[in-house]
């Protein structure tokens, strides 16, 4: 687990401190196009959901489609896993890490055996100890804006080695909070998708490290 914590992938997350979360974005040239956008505002973590037919597909367009730009290196992973099936199809799609929005530990050591940094969801000490222990390379907390940026000041209190990643209603009026709050990264979805240009460059811009 902790090869997984101290490797490539992790590195990225917490370098960049963003994942974008794209869910349901169609049709594909839809999808290549907001990603072209948010790729050339800086955005290198990328996770499409896969609670589509469609999502295996546009995860290995999207791989070829990266691969094939020269200001990467650019990290797509598959999100809302819930079964063992749907972790081997993404594998086998190109997902460099696998999110999940519940807390499945056989799930979660599944993708320990592939060797793929896994991060599930915890909205609970106890969920968030448990996942951390079972080896997560982070916690996902969802959804995020239920608690606010002060649940992740308060949480590494007792708890400061997890390293939580909130999603869920996070947007340019918290984002930079939930990280100030000692969030190793935010994952950030319809904030982006129903964003104008404009505001997505901006948001983007908002979250880089200083």
């Amino acid at each position: 687990m902790s090869d997984l914590r101290g490797g490539p992938v992790a590195d990225a997350i917490r370098r960049h401190r963003l994942i974008a979360v794209l869910r349901g974005v169609e049709p594909q040239s839809e999808l290549f196009e907001l990603v072209d956008e948010i790729a050339d505002a800086g955005v290198r973590i990328v996770e499409i959901t896969f609670d589509s037919l469609t999502a295996a597909d546009d995860l290995r367009a999207l791989r070829a489609r990266l691969d094939a730009r020269s200001d990467g290196p650019f990290i797509l992973g598959a999100g809302t896993l819930l079964h063992p099936n749907q972790l081997e199809v993404a594998i086998g799609a190109g997902a460099q890490f696998g999110v999940s929005p519940v807390l499945e530990l056989d799930l979660l050591r599944t993708a320990q055996s592939a060797n793929l940094p896994f991060i599930p969801t915890g909205m609970t000490s106890t969920e968030m100890y448990s996942a951390w222990s079972g080896g997560a390379t982070f916690v996902k907390l969802f959804p995020a804006s239920a608690v606010g940026p002060q649940f992740i000041r308060e949480m590494r209190g007792p708890l400061p080695d997890i390293q939580i990643v909130p999603s869920g209603g996070v947007d340019a009026t918290n984002a930079r909070s939930f990280l100030d709050s000692g969030a190793a990264a935010v994952g950030l979805s319809s904030a982006l998708v129903r964003a104008t240009a404009d505001e997505r460059r901006a948001l983007i811009a908002s979250l880089a490290a200083d």
